[in-house]
C-alpha cells in the first residue's frame, strides 16, 4: 500500500480515448520502459496504464473524475476485446523483470528484451535486440497454421522468439514457443 509521501509523488495521467497522456512526472517511469516520450510528455498505453493503476504508480483522470483500475478496464475494453487478456500477459511479464512494449509495428501484441535491457535509438548489440514477439490468446482461441506460420516467420525476421501467451479462465498464462525449422 503507498504512503501518503509516495501518493503525492504519484504521476497523474489524462486518459484520451485509447491512451493516457502524463505531462509531469514521468521521469521514473520513462526510465523503466514506461511510454512513449512525445513532445514533453509521456504516452502509455491502455496495458501500461492498467499496469501502473494497479501498482498505485500512477493516476488517472477522465476529465476532473479519477479512474480505478476496473473503470479503466472497462473503458479500454469498449474498443479492444481483448484488453484483459493482454494486461495478464503484460502483468506476469513485467512482474517477472522483463521489458515489455507494444507490438504494433511488428504485428504482434508484444515485444519483449531480456532483463537489463534499456532501450536505445541506433545501433545495438545482439543482447539489445527483441528476444520475443508475443502474441496473446485467451484459452478457447483457435488458430490455423498459416496465423502460426505468420507469426514464426514474423519473429525470424527480426531474430527473436515467437511466444503464443494462452491465458486460462483463471487469468494463469501458459507461455508456448514455436520456432520454424530447417530439416
Amino acid at each position: 500500500m503507498a504512503t501518503k509521501s509516495q501518493t503525492a509523488k504519484t504521476p497523474e495521467g489524462t486518459l484520451l480515448e485509447t491512451r493516457v497522456i502524463v505531462k509531469k512526472g514521468y521521469d521514473e517511469l520513462l526510465q523503466r520502459g514506461f511510454g512513449r516520450l512525445l513532445e514533453k510528455m509521456l504516452e502509455l498505453s491502455p496495458v501500461e496504464a492498467l499496469y501502473l493503476v494497479a501498482k498505485e504508480r500512477l493516476k488517472v483522470k477522465s476529465g476532473k473524475k479519477g479512474m480505478a483500475f476496473n473503470a479503466l478496464l472497462e473503458h479500454g475494453s469498449a474498443t479492444d476485446s481483448r484488453l484483459h487478456v493482454k494486461y495478464v500477459v503484460y502483468s506476469d511479464m513485467r512482474d517477472r523483470g522483463l521489458l515489455v512494449k507494444t507490438g504494433f509495428k511488428f504485428g504482434c501484441d508484444f515485444r519483449v528484451y531480456q532483463r537489463g535491457v534499456s532501450l536505445k535509438k541506433g545501433p545495438k548489440s545482439p543482447e539489445e535486440h527483441t528476444k520475443w514477439v508475443v502474441f496473446t490468446v485467451p484459452e478457447d482461441y483457435a488458430c490455423s497454421f498459416q496465423e502460426l506460420s505468420r507469426a514464426v516467420r514474423l519473429a525470424h525476421s527480426i531474430r527473436a522468439k515467437m511466444l503464443w501467451a494462452v491465458v486460462d479462465n483463471e487469468s494463469n498464462v501458459t507461455y508456448y514457443s514455436i520456432m520454424r525449422s530447417t530439416l
